[in-house]
């Protein structure tokens, strides 16, 4: 379901997985630059669904730590280089708990962030989710996890269930990845303006909304 665009503030495209400790950071930066922004110059911003792990099963396997000290990853690296993760987060007030977070399929957490959209609750219920996944470990691949995080979080339960039933916002989260392929995302957290070269959304605030601030009156597709 796509979101109306206003006039005169034009639109913003963040791309995003939940499972990404980048993109909680991201989503952080991103709030804390629109906040700085006076109303009138503030723009839509759309959460766009990118997942990293399509292929991802519904049942927590190894931790993201784990994953990242593999060979194949950062190998011996890794230790730093989480570290440096947590550092980043930490001085945004977030825990990023990558010894706890578990990678799993994200598909249907995206739907919910749809679902959060449409009912004008995307920033709580996506903060919500990021910070079940991050911090405490959830598995957000989980059906009553994603109910309970999302009806915390002002959602209609009913809504909820009836959309993790059902195929509700299926077609909205993959036509965002037809989408990022098309304007050339290959990493998130990325912002895209107005048709413009996809730019990196864990940038510091100020330089955030420096970028934010140029989607007045740019049209995107």
């Amino acid at each position: 379901m796509t979101q109306p665009v206003p006039a005169a503030n034009g639109r913003v495209d963040v791309y995003f997985d939940v499972i990404c400790p980048w993109c909680y950071i991201g989503h952080r930066r991103v709030r804390t630059a629109l906040a700085a922004m006076p109303d009138d110059r503030r723009p839509l911003v759309v959460w766009r669904a990118f997942e990293l792990g399509p292929d991802l099963g519904r049942v927590p396997g190894t931790t993201a730590a784990e994953q990242m000290a593999a060979e194949s990853w950062w190998g011996p690296d890794a230790t730093a280089r989480i570290a440096h993760i947590r550092g980043v987060g930490a001085a945004e007030g977030l825990r990023l708990n990558l010894h706890l977070a578990r990678p799993v399929n994200s598909f249907d957490a995206h739907r919910l962030v749809k679902l959060a959209a449409a009912r004008g609750r995307v920033d709580h219920v996506l903060e919500a989710v990021m910070r079940g996944y991050h911090t405490d470990g959830l598995n957000i691949a989980d059906h009553a996890v994603l109910e309970r995080i999302g009806a915390a979080s002002g959602l209609d339960r009913d809504d909820i269930r009836a959309m993790l039933n059902g195929d509700t916002f299926a077609v909205d989260v993959r036509a965002d990845e037809r989408l990022a392929q098309r304007m050339g995302v290959v990493s998130v957290p990325s912002l895209v303006v107005g048709g413009r070269p996809p730019v990196s959304g864990v940038l510091a605030a100020d330089a955030l909304r420096r970028i934010l601030s140029t989607a007045t009156s740019v049209s995107a597709p």
